[in-house]
């Protein structure tokens, strides 16, 4: 079992910036960020293994920056040029996929508004 803590959630005003930060209980092969917004589908949004593979989804490739702390079990999620279609609540992931998360954290808000 894989536990999450999130932080760094917030509002923030079209274009600016935002941290989400993401600590694991435990090393996991891969952690990644996905997000849901209101009345949509939970989707991946970047994802990043121990053996240096990292995804983008298209809507934030070159906006967003996935990083790994792994003395810290730390992930990070940098997020810039944020519009108000990034309003959503953003969840850290994790296990031994890629792309299928094992386990999942309890999600940040992140909202984008003038």
């Amino acid at each position: 079992q894989v536990t999450f803590v999130e932080s760094g959630g917030g509002l923030v005003q079209p274009g600016g910036s935002l941290r989400l930060t993401c600590v694991a209980s435990t090393v996991t092969y891969a952690l990644a960020w996905y997000r849901q917004a209101p009345g949509k589908e939970r989707e991946l949004i970047a994802s990043a293994t121990s053996t240096g593979n990292v995804y983008y989804a298209d809507s934030v490739k070159s906006r967003f920056t996935i990083t790994r702390d792994y003395a810290r079990n730390t992930v990070f999620l940098e997020m810039n040029s944020l519009v108000p279609e990034d309003t959503a609540v953003y969840i850290c992931a994790g296990g031994g996929r890629q792309f299928r998360a094992d386990y999942w954290g309890q999600g940040t808000q992140v909202t984008v508004s003038s």
